[in-house]
């Protein structure tokens, strides 16, 4: 793994499988996700489709750039964007899901790459939307897994899918690693839940170092943004969007809608996969994914 310095005082911390001479295909984490949440096992399959895959920590996670200097009170966030007052809560942000976005093409441009396919995940699909909205002479495709368009509408978590989403992360290594199974439990595939592989994820996650203040400027940043629909119906780039039955987190209807709104995008859903990607999964992933690059050829 190495850092590198994106324009905005941003570092990142990115890791790359395969021949550096193959296209690039940018894998965008999600909500306090960190890039180890994209599988060694599945960036690897997907560089076997002759493919350079980067993988990377989005700012306030992992080993990127940490904005501890603005600290949230979740309560307050949450009051606010509860009660509509958008006013407060794009006061309270201190920055948007667009500087993400800002960053993940930012990082491709340094790296050499005029020219990506970008894979978002969750709230990393908004992300990846917002780099083609953005940057759109540097995104040869892009996938949209498991996301939606922002919309209040559409996508909406079960009630107690986002009761285990915001449930503050424990300082103790062993109850981290239990709550995370147990959250992950919620929204995951039923038919493929694994839970030794979700409890070594965590264990990996707590010990490269979370950051808890970190996962509530990302909540901020997502719930300021608001919905993108008008600029997604702009959008001229072969799009896929995949999204899965079993999911509570970002229900499939945030998928279906994204779909609808980008003009000519292809809706993959995929059952029995829920907010996660299970290993036995992984070859229809490669698959959707691949044959969407190969439009852009």
């Amino acid at each position: 793994m190495s850092q590198v310095a994106v324009p905005g005082g941003i570092t990142l911390e990115y890791e790359t499988f395969g021949d550096p001479a193959d296209p690039a295909v940018l894998l965008i984490a999600g909500f306090g996700a960190q890039l180890i949440s994209w599988d060694t096992g599945f960036c690897e399959g997907l560089a076997r489709r002759g493919l350079l895959v980067i993988r990377f920590d989005n700012r306030d996670t992992g080993l990127s750039t940490k904005l501890e200097e603005h600290q949230l009170d979740l309560g307050e966030l949450i009051g606010a964007a509860s009660s509509g007052d958008l006013e407060t809560v794009r006061r309270l942000a201190p920055y948007r899901l667009a500087d993400l976005a800002d960053d993940a093409a930012g990082l491709a441009s340094v790296l050499g790459h005029d020219r990506v396919h970008v894979v978002g995940a969750s709230m990393g699909g908004m992300v990846a939307q917002l780099v083609a909205i953005r940057h759109p002479e540097q995104v040869a495709t892009l996938t949209s897994m498991m996301s939606s368009t922002g919309s209040p509408d559409v996508g909406q978590s079960t009630p107690e899918a986002f009761a285990a989403l915001m449930k503050p992360a424990s300082p103790d290594r062993d109850t981290y690693i239990a709550d995370t199974v147990a959250s992950s439990r919620v929204w995951s595939s039923r038919r493929y839940f694994d839970e030794p592989v979700v409890a070594a994820l965590a264990a990996a996650s707590y010990d490269r170092g979370l950051c808890p203040g970190g996962t509530v400027r990302q909540l901020a940043a997502l719930l300021a943004t608001g919905s993108l629909e008008e600029d997604l119906a702009e959008l001229d780039v072969p799009t896929l969007v995949i999204h899965g039955t079993d999911d509570t987190l970002i229900t499939p209807s945030g998928g279906q809608r994204t779909a609808e709104v980008i003009p000519d995008a292809e809706l993959v859903i995929v059952t029995d996969m829920g907010h996660d990607r299970p290993g036995p999964l992984w070859p229809v992933l490669w698959d959707a994914i691949a044959a969407n690059i190969a439009r852009a050829r």
